[in-house]
């Protein structure tokens, strides 16, 4: 291989994964929202999963990007882990899509009639419609022109080498060649950490005469497991929700590969039989398309009655990171390319640390003797969880948001440093219950009971409210609460001044009413600023319902 042959792999691949680049991150912004919407109502059926994923998948070609909008619905509660192992199935089948893209418009049909005009019209819309969608439209068109420059290139460099290069000399061991292929498909994969990529040289590469078909079969294999290793990477310190359906993703794909290798000296005479019995006339990379498809469609077939057992095995897995409160439960990193998305897993998690914090505010004030140390854990606990919920934040900044949630998104931050000022509130309320006792006044302590139940019952009422946060409702609570509380603290301050009570005690007491009127303070500020992140939601689409009344029962 000369050194201009090199050259002509590498740019053929760079044009080829950056027009990849540029379709996926289009039909993102694009028809996200969309595409979003048409998995939300086309799941409710195993069928519909796989057929929705695999048109999805087929139509934008980004089966990563319909793979992470299926981890957001299952972290959401949008989506059973049954109805994304479906939707997992139909992006392999969508998958295959390139490879017929390759086969049929890259070999029959002059690429740069298709692939010019389209680099051309994509890149005017976008330069002058911006961020619009028509823009990203035209980002996702000028990929997919760059898509077809990076196939005809490559196209070109293995149809010389074909005439040079030659890997017969490895094809003769039978068993271990074999092997050996799948090995480099594997591999190629990996490093390029596409799949598509990979099966666009290998199916250039057939087509030039630089692999045979059986070899190349064999590498097509190596391709599709190759992906597993993506899977594995992505999720790496995901969600238990995010892991779950990556194993699905990779269970598949391992079984679906050992089926394909054990069978392929049969599948190749099946394809073989409809060649001549349907007279195809079809070259090699088609042959190939045919066989990568044959065998994804095969994998579901000896899946799909397995589905149940699958998920039900899946869901007694990765149970660490859930029984840790102080792990993020939605915070999943693989959605933070995918606003909405990302918004969504944010709100959940700022919803249950809110949940986290009442309760703790409320066993703080109703207990009588608490164990400081644990709720010096607990705090703990949400001050990590800040942390991680920060952390996440300054992702979501960091990838192209709206500006309308660009706006909205610091709020995320003043919710939980809410949280975290309730936490530490609890804290001091539970060691002031631990070093006092009752006031030695019937009357004013049964006023500061009834005090602290009305904040227990606001606490109770900002859990459960729905649909919506009522801040008309709340600006009489919390009015008629600051009214309770300073008649509680003026019949302190008589009491002191007539010396019914030690003037020590009466500053201890104020102290901590103060401390519990401050901890409704801060749930109701919190719960007014969430709802900013959930009214954004509302607007674009992405509701939540689900489970534990979704993020709205925060």
């Amino acid at each position: 291989m000369t050194w201009t042959m090199m050259g002509g792999v590498l740019g053929g691949l760079g044009l080829f994964l950056l027009g990849m680049s540029l379709m996926t991150d289009g039909f993102k912004f694009a028809a996200g929202r969309a595409l979003r919407g048409i998995l939300e109502r086309s799941t409710q059926t195993p069928l519909r999963g796989l057929l929705s994923g695999a048109l999805i998948t087929a139509l934008v070609q980004a089966s990563a990007m319909v793979t992470v909008a299926t981890i957001g619905f299952v972290n959401a509660g949008l989506m059973s882990l049954r109805q994304a192992v479906t939707v997992i199935y139909g992006t392999n089948i969508g998958t295959t899509m390139t490879g017929w893209l390759v086969a049929t418009v890259g070999f029959d049909f002059d690429i740069q009639k298709l692939a010019l005009p389209a680099i051309g019209i994509g890149m005017f819309l976008r330069v002058f419609r911006g961020e619009s969608r028509a823009g990203h439209l035209g980002e996702a068109l000028a990929g997919f022109g760059l898509f077809f420059s990076g196939l005809d290139v490559l196209k070109g460099v293995f149809g010389d080498l074909g005439q040079s290069l030659q890997f017969t000399a490895l094809s003769g061991y039978g068993f271990f060649s074999t092997v050996a292929f799948v090995g480099a498909g594997f591999l190629l994969t990996v490093l390029l950490q596409s799949s598509s990529a990979a099966l666009a040289i290998v199916l250039t590469s057939a087509a030039g005469g630089v692999l045979g078909l059986s070899d190349a079969a064999a590498m097509v294999i190596g391709a599709n497991v190759g992906t597993t290793m993506t899977a594995l990477l992505v999720v790496l310190g995901a969600t238990s929700s995010a892991k779950r359906v990556a194993a699905a993703h990779i269970a598949f794909n391992l079984i679906t590969g050992v089926v394909a290798f054990a069978t392929l000296p049969l599948l190749l005479k099946f394809l073989d039989f409809l060649q001549h019995s349907f007279d195809l006339g079809a070259g090699p990379a088609t042959e190939l398309a045919l066989f990568h498809t044959l065998f994804n469609l095969l994998g579901v077939l000896l899946l799909w009655p397995l589905t149940g057992t699958l998920s039900r095995l899946l869901e007694t897995r990765f149970l660490v990171g859930d029984a840790d409160e102080s792990q993020p439960k939605y915070l999943d990193r693989t959605l933070t390319t995918t606003p909405v998305l990302a918004l969504h897993a944010l709100t959940r998690e700022l919803a249950r640390v809110g949940k986290m914090t009442r309760d703790l505010a409320r066993e703080a004030i109703s207990s009588e003797r608490v164990a400081t140390q644990i709720f010096q854990l607990k705090r703990e606990t949400v001050d990590r969880l800040g942390e991680a919920i920060g952390e996440y934040s300054s992702r979501m900044q960091q990838s192209n948001l709206p500006p309308i949630l660009a706006e909205v998104l610091p709020n995320a931050l003043r919710v939980s440093r809410y949280y975290s000022e309730i936490a530490e509130l609890s804290l001091l309320v539970g060691q002031a219950h631990q070093q006092t006792t009752e006031l030695e006044h019937p009357e004013i302590q049964t006023a500061i009971h009834a005090f602290n139940s009305r904040v227990v019952r606001l606490l109770s009422s900002i859990d459960s409210y729905t649909p919506e946060y009522p801040t008309d409702v709340y600006d009489g609570e919390m009015k008629e609460l600051q009214g309770a509380y300073q008649s509680l603290k003026s019949r302190l301050l008589r009491s002191g001044t007539e010396g019914r009570l030690p003037v020590r005690r009466i500053v201890e007491q104020l102290d901590n009413e103060s401390n519990i009127r401050r901890l409704a303070e801060q749930a109701d500020k919190a719960a007014r600023y969430l709802q900013t992140l959930l009214d954004y939601l509302e607007q674009n689409g992405a509701g939540a319902k689900g489970p534990e009344n979704s993020a709205r029962a925060s």
